[in-house]
């Protein structure tokens, strides 16, 4: 038997939140690995581990907040904790191992394929393992097309994101990097559940397992709380808002009354003659009779 899926059950509520979380993920995660490329040794591994977490955490919160609008109307559905817990790890390792790649090696053809191709596999694994810890009295059948669509939509976004966290240096266009990667974020979930297609048990009755609303909605206060701390720090860091140095290309010491920069003028002087010393111009000035 097939069952009738419902994928907003709380209508955009889900969708755009989740939207705004994966937004929120991503621009934390390239502002800290742009940060990164200003710092050596280990402000830059901290640096770019705590992209690679703010990437991670903000897929993840996305990821759980749009299931909460998913039901299966005929089976009540619960949450697998250590299943659910692992697609968390396997986000930030995954996502970690594309950033740092990129964060040592640079903008570089290999380091950028490489990056984006483990990033979005990481992204499409936490979704499917995510699904995964799901228990319902049936089983989940994927269309196999549609899911290689969405992987290829996460490693396509991947790429591009990491791109911009090398390339992009002002808060502006970082912002419409953030924006873009939510949007394949969450074009990738939603293509990997439109691949879906839940078949039931006949007597479909309730699994052992947490109900979602009592296991995600807890288990997202640590990540939430993990964006809000990572938000703070990009915002106490200017380098970092605004990818620059402040008063870069200003010389030190040569600020205006008004503070702005002052061109430095060189000093004219009068050209002396080669050999001209102070002995001979006393012996040239004509003496008093």
């Amino acid at each position: 038997m097939q069952g009738t899926v419902d994928g907003f059950t709380y209508g955009l509520v889900t969708p755009v939140t989740a939207f705004l979380m994966a937004c929120l993920g991503a621009a934390l995660g390239l502002r800290c690995t742009t940060r990164s490329l200003r710092t050596r040794g280990t402000s830059r591994a901290g640096w770019l581990a705590l992209g690679a977490t703010s990437i991670g955490s903000g897929i993840w919160t996305m990821h759980f907040i749009a299931m909460l609008g998913f039901t299966v109307q005929e089976a009540p559905m619960s949450y697998d904790r250590p299943l659910t817990f692992a697609s968390l790890g396997v986000a930030v390792v995954m996502v970690g191992v594309g950033i740092f790649l990129v964060g040592y090696r640079g903008a570089t053809r290999m380091a950028l394929v490489t990056g984006g191709t483990v990033t979005g596999l990481g992204v499409a694994s936490m979704h499917y393992l995510g699904m995964a810890g799901m228990n319902f009295d049936g089983l989940f059948e994927y269309d196999i097309l549609t899911v290689s669509l969405s992987v290829l939509i996460a490693v396509v976004a991947a790429t591009a994101a990491l791109w911009a966290a090398v390339s992009i240096h002002g808060f502006l266009p970082s912002l419409g990097a953030s924006v873009v990667m939510g949007v394949a974020v969450s074009g990738m979930h939603y293509t990997g559940m439109a691949a879906l297609q839940v078949h039931l048990h006949p007597d479909a009755s309730p699994q052992a397992g947490e109900a979602p609303t009592s296991l995600l909605l807890p288990m997202m206060i640590g990540p939430g709380c993990f964006l809000l701390l990572a938000a703070v720090i990009v915002m106490i860091d200017p380098l970092v808002v605004t990818g620059t140095r402040p008063g870069a290309g200003r010389p030190a010491g040569h600020l205006s009354r008004r503070g702005g920069p002052m061109t430095s003028i060189p000093a004219q002087r009068r050209p002396v003659p080669p050999y001209e010393t102070a002995s001979r111009r006393a012996y040239r000035q004509p003496r008093g009779r």
